[in-house]
């Protein structure tokens, strides 16, 4: 952690007047983690106190994530559990790390306890899997835990699907109207990561969709967790012998967003359904019912949730759209971290959708 040449956050004031809040970044080569680099270094409270990455240790950010060039002349380190878990000077730490190894790296490394830690794998999100030593996980969704997480030291990010299904569903489990739910959704090539697999090709994904995972998928065990929060009689696992969320998601021939479709019977009018909605979300910064329909590029390279409601007959369909690095990953901790410090919870997310 000693090459950290002065970046563009030498310059920031806390908005709050305090002094900034130190930030590391543990696994800072892949997607999420670029995304969380570019949003930190305009955020105007936060200074990156270290970025780790074994792979890529000397080398300066912006040779791996391009787009930084000419935003910050930090390099990865390797070094990142001194002698009392100080972590450089941090208050929170971000863990990017692949799915297991946030759990490892915690359970190898000495954290002072005043260090605020935001997991963005799925280590920490289910309840029989929250805790760990004496660090308690709580799962980081806002719409549905805002008072907790302004509380909480220890956060669980939410996974990319989870969030776009739970968005889509929490008003109506908020008023015990789900039973069963079928829902389907498309995914871009940036949810699985970037290391190379065959279906993360480009002449693989090119003109090119499919479905994989059908009722499996390993998002949803948080999804129930969270609408039984809400909904007693929702069943809290796909274990249950009651039926859930039956889930079909796809891959697409796109880089990045999630567009899901949920439906299920409701005797509502569609009139009282939107004023539901908007009832519910009244006070949430990032999640908007609209009237007409959305599309995916509306929330793609922000950190917004939209939301469309249809209805014929007896059958209602809820669709929602979010880009699956933001609102399902990097904003979303950022959005969380904002809550953790007494932040504004928009602060440093004012980011532009890519429209055209």
């Amino acid at each position: 952690m000693n090459d950290r040449p002065a970046t563009k956050s030498s310059a920031k004031t806390s908005p709050t007047g305090g002094g900034l809040v130190g930030a590391g970044i543990i696994g800072g080569a892949g997607y999420t983690a670029g995304e969380l680099i570019r949003i930190l270094l305009n955020h105007p409270a936060i200074e990156i106190v270290f970025v780790n990455s074994k792979s890529n240790a000397g080398k300066y950010i912006h040779e791996v994530h391009h787009d930084l060039l000419g935003e910050t002349s930090i390099k990865f380190s390797n070094d990142v559990s001194p002698e009392g878990g100080d972590l450089g000077g941090a208050s929170v730490l971000f863990l990017c790390a692949g799915h297991g190894a946030a759990i490892k790296f915690l359970a190898g490394n000495e954290i002072a306890e005043h260090v605020k830690i935001i997991d963005l794998s799925h280590d920490f999100r289910l309840s029989n899997s929250s805790q760990l030593k004496s660090r308690s996980f709580v799962y980081g969704l806002p719409e549905l835990n805002r008072d907790k997480i302004t509380n909480a030291n220890n956060v669980a990010n939410p996974g990319c699907f989870a969030t776009a299904i739970q968005l889509g569903l929490l008003p109506l489990a908020k008023a015990g109207l789900l039973k069963d739910v079928y829902t389907t959704g498309i995914t871009g090539s940036t949810g699985a990561g970037q290391g190379l697999s065959d279906t993360s090709h480009f002449s693989w994904r090119a003109n090119n969709i499919q479905p994989y995972k059908t009722f499996t998928h390993q998002h949803l065990n948080e999804v129930h967790e969270s609408l039984h929060q809400l909904q007693n009689t929702f069943p809290d696992s796909t274990n249950s012998a009651e039926s859930g969320v039956r889930f079909v998601p796809w891959r697409g021939d796109f880089t990045r967003g999630i567009f899901v479709s949920s439906q299920m019977h409701c005797d509502w009018e569609l009139q009282d359904l939107n004023k539901l909605y908007k009832d519910y979300y009244r006070d949430h910064p990032f999640t908007f019912i609209s009237d007409e329909q959305i599309s995916l590029k509306q929330a793609v390279n922000n950190n917004k949730c939209f939301i469309h409601l249809e209805k014929e007959g007896n059958k209602l369909v809820v669709h929602s759209a979010i880009d699956n690095l933001l609102k399902g990953a990097s904003g979303q901790a950022v959005q969380n971290m904002n809550l953790m410090f007494g932040l504004d919870e928009s602060s440093g997310l004012k980011l532009k959708a890519a429209g055209f």
